[in-house]
């Protein structure tokens, strides 16, 4: 018995695929990131003496203490001053017996306060904010309506609270009306602060974009320090430039492979969105 022979047309046989002509436009970076220049570390070395002997010559006034480490925070600097913020921090919470240690009726104060030992990890009672409300009206009261930084201190301050905490949840409430009806009236950069803190509190921002929007403002305020602004441009600077190194040896990498050449198909992807830029 002869076994059946299966016969097959040419058509029935797979044929090879045949690959569109891709047309993609060429990266329009080019080699721009090929090299790069890196940024001088002398001059921040010694910005950063200066800051931390500044830090030692506020230790004996805590007010100023507490606002100099929330600029340092706010301008993208904590990471350099991580002991000396933790030290200060310390210092005030033991030396914290109740808000009369600190300007007891200045709300910015104690709202700084509060937000900066909690941020560090310190358990800070919300009662300190409890001689501000007007208990007949169950609401805070009027006068603080007319402080605009103590509002705003107390709203930024508010987004660190926990369940149960009603009295910080009524100053959110109280505040983000009062800051909203009076922003429109504010003059820069007070009302750029104010209308940037209802968009983006503080306690929900990027740390590095915050950083950077920050710089812009603050170096517009009357009584900045200016060992701080330049310490923070450098800084900012100087990680710019390390992202730019970074994109440098991808760059070569991928230039070294030549996946240009051997996958002609493949579709060099644009990963920027814009440049590095620097302040």
């Amino acid at each position: 018995m002869s076994t059946p022979v299966l016969v097959c047309s040419l058509t029935q046989i797979p044929q090879p695929q045949i690959h569109p002509v891709a047309n993609f436009h060429p990266n329009v970076w080019g080699n721009q990131f090929m090299t790069y220049t890196p940024e001088d570390k002398e001059q921040v070395e010694d910005l950063k003496k200066e800051v931390r002997r500044k830090f030692m010559a506020a230790a004996a006034r805590p007010s100023q203490l507490l606002k100099f480490i929330d600029a340092v925070q706010r301008l993208g600097l904590a990471y350099h001053f991580e002991g000396e913020i933790e030290e200060a921090i310390q210092h005030i919470y033991c030396s914290f017996h109740d808000s009369n240690d600190m300007d007891g009726d200045d709300l910015y104060n104690i709202a700084l306060q509060f937000r900066l030992l909690r941020q560090q990890g310190y358990n800070i009672s919300c009662g300190i904010f409890d001689k501000f409300k007007d208990h007949e009206k169950g609401d805070f009261k009027e006068a603080l309506i007319t402080d605009v930084q103590g509002m705003l201190g107390l709203y930024e301050a508010v987004h660190l609270r926990v369940h149960g905490e009603d009295i910080l949840e009524e100053a959110l409430a109280s505040s983000t009306i009062h800051l909203k009806a009076m922003v429109e009236h504010l003059e820069y950069p007070l009302a750029a602060r104010v209308a940037h803190a209802l968009k983006w509190p503080m306690r929900k921002g990027l740390e590095r974009l915050e950083a950077r929007w920050y710089i812009s403002v603050y170096q517009d305020e009357a009584f900045h320090d200016k060992t701080l602004l330049t310490l923070a441009k450098l800084d900012f600077n100087l990680v710019q430039s390390l992202h730019k190194e970074e994109l440098s040896n991808l760059t070569r990498w991928w230039k070294e492979l030549d996946w240009a050449t051997k996958l002609p198909y493949a579709r060099v992807r644009r990963f920027l969105t814009k440049p590095l830029q620097r302040l």
